[in-house]
């Protein structure tokens, strides 16, 4: 600060002006109400500016302040619309999923077999209904080699691999499935096999025998904990073997496996 500032005479100025600005704001007994009158009408234009000011100054200040609280309440409701959301879709899911099963289980020979309904979960990839994954495993009870049904008592596989809470099912298209079957219109015998995920063919069936198109192939429940008379489907086509020994039908299942929902797990038969 420059040194004239500091000088003893206006120091003294100073002094004296603070002195009279803090009497005439304080005004004791009145006396300065003269001096506080012509203050105040000089100072009135200047002041009613400043306050109008001030008031816009606050209301845009609140305004922004609102625009802050609506911006956080909007996205509060956006997290709490799509939390419900997401529940509504659950529900509705579980709703659907439960209608399903009880439509299925209204279906199947629940009667007959002691049953473990179970959701698919994936499948084969490649969608060569090779196999699929259903939800239930070792803790239901599930074992491996038993079969697996869908509605009516059709026959769409086994139990391939057993997890603690899901298993791999092998259908019958899969090259490496094996049931013991039967014509139920002529009683031929054979062996429904895979065909590398591409259909179903019944093979070893003796040149005597009679297949016919049309004819329903169930299990005979020979040579495993298959139960005789599951649905695997009908004949569709008859031929030769490629030795001429015997003769093979192929058979059209009577569902797709790619659009299987649900399925049930047949754990034993029932006395």
């Amino acid at each position: 600060m420059p040194k004239k500032y500091l000088s003893p005479k206006f120091m003294k100025l100073a002094a004296t002006l603070l002195i009279f600005l803090l009497l005439v704001f304080l005004n004791p007994k009145n006396f300065f109400d003269p001096v506080r009158n012509i203050f105040f009408t000089v100072s009135y234009p200047f002041q009613k500016s400043f306050y109008l000011l001030s008031m816009k100054i606050s209301k845009t200040l609140d305004f922004l302040k609102s625009i802050s609280d609506l911006k956080k309440e909007n996205n509060e409701l956006i997290k709490e619309n799509n939390y419900l959301s997401a529940e509504i879709a659950k529900i509705k899911d579980e709703k659907n999923e439960n209608e399903l099963l009880r439509e299925q289980l209204g279906l199947v020979p629940k009667k007959q077999f002691d049953l473990e309904s179970a959701f698919v979960i994936d499948q084969d990839p490649q969608k060569l209904g090779s196999w699929l994954m259903i939800d239930k495993g070792s803790t239901d009870g599930v074992e491996k080699d038993m079969p697996v049904i869908v509605s009516d008592g059709i026959l769409v596989g086994k139990i391939e691999e057993v997890y603690a809470k899901s298993a791999k099912v092998n259908l019958l298209t899969d090259s490496n499935s094996s049931i013991n079957a039967y014509d139920l219109e002529t009683n031929s015998k054979g062996i429904v096999k895979g065909e590398y995920g591409l259909g179903v063919l019944m093979d070893m069936v003796a040149q005597t025998d009679i297949l016919n198109a049309g004819d329903t192939v169930v299990t005979s429940g020979l040579g495993s904990n298959v139960p005789k008379g599951l649905l695997i489907g009908r004949v569709q086509e008859i031929k030769n073997s490629a030795d001429k020994l015997f003769q093979q039908a192929l058979i059209s299942p009577r569902v797709k496996y790619s659009k299987l929902d649900v399925v049930f797990v047949i754990k034993n038969a029932k006395n």
